[in-house]
């Protein structure tokens, strides 16, 4: 039995540019070893012939909304499904992982039964194949380290779990916006450690365009990212690395540094995550935040005169 679930959801194998990074990152995921069960979900074209090539597990049969996007309620259950492991991990098809990737997973199972673990990604531009063989984590570090950026900290890749949580997800649209901040928020929710692993699991996104996506128009603008903020609850869900609990440093788990600026977030959210009220979440939020709460009340009403 694997220690990890490893699964992803690709693009089309159409592009010339995407089908090299995604194609890397399956051979990367390969490279892991042993210990990580690859599954790959989705009928995209060119997704079938690339498994089959590589010997990888292919799920191609899963649900879509009306516009023929997977939906992530369906790929986290098929996922599930195929094998026993105590962990799965879902991440996008671009990103690269070294073997601490792994290490993470044993460190943080021997102290908690349930979390999420997420964190920074290093953006580096990928114009060629990769070798994954020999001494590749020790390359593929030293390329991170002398081009890679750290991206901000809006925005997840990845998401390690244990079996137990995420049994139950709404019917997001993957590769659009709202539904990685709504696995944080619920997290919070569900008072389970929320870990950031940016400093002991180094993850590598390959930089590409947005041509993939209709129009051209990165996940953030497109209709669906609508339906999925509407599917979280709202604004108020929109939860990134600032509202983690705890931070993985090497193999240890601590507790996030608390000072004031994290003391008065904490109480903010308070309502929210502890008490579980929407309404006053959002009267935290007006609080704290009053003239963003006035431009969002000022875009609602807009909102609701259009429908009229």
């Amino acid at each position: 039995m694997p220690l990890l679930t490893l699964f992803t959801a690709p693009k089309p194998f159409v592009d010339p540019h995407i089908a090299m990074i995604q194609r890397n990152t399956l051979r990367n995921w390969l490279a892991l070893g042993e210990e990580v069960e690859i599954v790959v979900i989705g009928d995209e074209p060119g997704i079938a012939e690339v498994c089959q090539e590589l010997g990888i597990r292919h799920l191609p049969d899963v649900r879509c909304n009306e516009k023929g996007t997977p939906l992530i309620s369906s790929i986290f259950d098929l996922a599930r499904a195929v094998n026993d492991s105590p962990f799965l991990a879902y991440s996008n098809a671009d990103i690269l992982f070294l073997p601490d990737f792994v290490d993470a997973v044993h460190s943080i199972s021997a102290d908690k039964k349930r979390f999420l673990v997420v964190g920074q990604r290093y953006d580096l531009d990928v114009t060629e194949s990769l070798d994954f063989s020999g001494d590749w984590p020790e390359a593929l570090r030293d390329q991170v380290t002398a081009y890679g950026r750290l991206h901000g900290q809006t925005g997840s890749d990845y998401f390690i779990y244990p079996r137990a949580c995420f049994k139950q997800i709404p019917d997001f649209a993957v590769g659009r916006a709202g539904w990685d901040n709504w696995m944080l928020f619920h997290t919070r929710w569900q008072n389970w450690p929320l870990v950031d692993g940016t400093r002991a699991v180094t993850v590598i996104h390959q930089n590409h365009d947005y041509s993939h996506l209709p129009g051209g128009v990165r996940h953030y603008f497109q209709p669906e990212t609508a339906v999925n903020l509407a599917l979280a609850g709202g604004r108020r869900t929109i939860f990134t690395l600032g509202d983690v609990t705890h931070h993985l440093i090497g193999n240890r788990l601590s507790r996030k540094p608390f000072n004031w600026k994290s003391f008065w977030h904490e109480v903010e959210i308070f309502p929210l995550v502890r008490l579980h009220s929407f309404t006053l979440g959002n009267l935290g939020f007006a609080i704290f935040h009053p003239y963003k709460a006035y431009q969002e009340l000022k875009q609602w009403l807009v909102s609701k005169r259009g429908k009229k």
